[in-house]
């Protein structure tokens, strides 16, 4: 008996300093020379062109950014450009094949890269797909949320739907208290550019004095959910792409190679301009008021260009091609890739294609198809040089 446990107490003995060992190798902050030699590139470092070349970046960057993201926004009162229009509907679905094969070519294979590297211990990054699990489980988070953050806006604008019936009930009782069915009518009003339906009571017996009083009712659900899906899609969506954004800033800018950054600029110039397109899309759907739409377009906007400036700022003692930043930048990368293989599929490719939103006419449909593989297929073949 007591043979067995002095064995049982020395495997549990060995299993832990294993596992301290592969957690000291794992987070070690030594730079791994050959990834450092890949990463510069053979004779290919220069600071000073490489910090000029980062100054490009961000602006290209932001520009792209406000361009995209703010083409939906400011056109959500221009006909071709309003949600629904079938130019709107094509360039959304171009987004999101952009935002489908960011997550699948690009986030995914960056995490892989990373979690693989041979300055990583063999134990555990190479005998299990990490990449694949963090991005399953960053997924089915991602769903959990969408379904709570849902629940809450659904439970937030019930209350809202019985104030207002409360209010209503009681103006229409101080209108008339004889007011018939035939005394109340259903009229539409328009608030800016939506339309809203409200109740009109008629009072015979002091129309003199009173007239009508108009009250808002409750819409039809179908109409209160869309708007709610909506509002989360639009908030999860930049919570994935905010994510990335950081990752991809961070990376660009601690490089010190002009060869590694020169091809970055267009790529993720086209990157951030599409994913914009998308995230504005949802924005206008969403209805939000203009202040909080502008402030989520900044977010967004700015997100890539400060991730470039924190990482020029970081690389003179930050190093990028420790086992540690490896592991961080994997981890990240497949959360992100989770997220916005989620967000794509089932908020933006699901929601419109099977969601019955395509109901314009067959080269309308066609047309979308085209679009969403096109995005997808433009943005796979950035992988060349991204």
């Amino acid at each position: 008996m007591m043979i067995g446990v002095a064995g049982f107490s020395r495997h549990i003995g060995q299993l832990l300093s294993k596992s301290n060992g592969f957690i000291a190798a794992s987070l070690s902050a030594a730079s791994c020379a050959d990834e450092a030699e890949k990463a510069e590139g053979a004779g290919c470092r220069d600071d000073a062109a490489a910090l000029r070349l980062k100054w490009i970046a961000m602006a290209a960057i932001l520009v792209s950014g406000v361009m995209g993201v703010g083409r939906p926004l400011v056109g959500r009162k221009r006909r071709t450009v309003q949600t629904g229009s079938a130019v709107f509907v094509a360039a959304k679905a171009f987004a999101a094949g952009v935002i489908l094969a960011t997550g699948f070519v690009h986030m995914l294979h960056d995490a892989e890269h990373a979690l693989s590297n041979p300055c990583l211990p063999a134990a555990p990054w190479r005998r299990f797909p990490f990449p694949g699990f963090v991005a399953m489980l960053a997924a089915l988070a991602t769903l959990v949320l969408d379904v709570l953050v849902t629940r809450f806006y659904e439970t937030k604008h019930r209350a809202e739907v019985a104030r207002v019936k409360a209010d209503a009930a009681a103006a229409l009782a101080a209108a008339s208290t004889s007011a018939s069915d035939e005394d109340i009518t259903v009229v539409t009003v328009v608030e800016g550019e939506h339309k809203v339906p409200l109740l009109q009571a008629h009072s015979h017996s002091h129309a003199q004095s009173h007239g009508h009083e108009l009250v808002q009712p409750q819409g039809r659900e179908g109409e209160v959910s869309d708007h709610v899906r909506s509002v989360v899609v639009s908030q999860i969506l930049e919570m994935g792409i905010v994510s990335h954004s950081v990752i991809i800033g961070l990376s660009l800018g601690v490089s010190r190679s002009p060869c590694t950054i020169r091809p970055l600029v267009a790529a993720l110039s086209f990157h951030q301009f599409f994913e914009g397109f998308a995230l504005g899309g949802c924005i206008a759907q969403a209805q939000f008021k203009n202040l909080s739409a502008v402030m989520m377009a900044s977010f967004f906007a700015i997100t890539t260009p400060t991730g470039i400036a924190a990482g020029a700022g970081l690389s003179s003692f930050y190093n990028a091609n420790s086992p540690r930043a490896l592991v961080v930048e994997g981890i990240l990368d497949s959360v992100s890739a989770g997220i916005l293989i989620y967000m794509a599929l089932v908020d933006l490719i699901a929601a419109d294609f099977l969601g019955g939103k395509m109901t314009g006419s067959p080269r309308q449909q066609v047309m979308a198809y085209v679009a969403l593989f096109l995005g997808a297929l433009s943005m796979s073949s950035l992988a060349v040089w991204a």
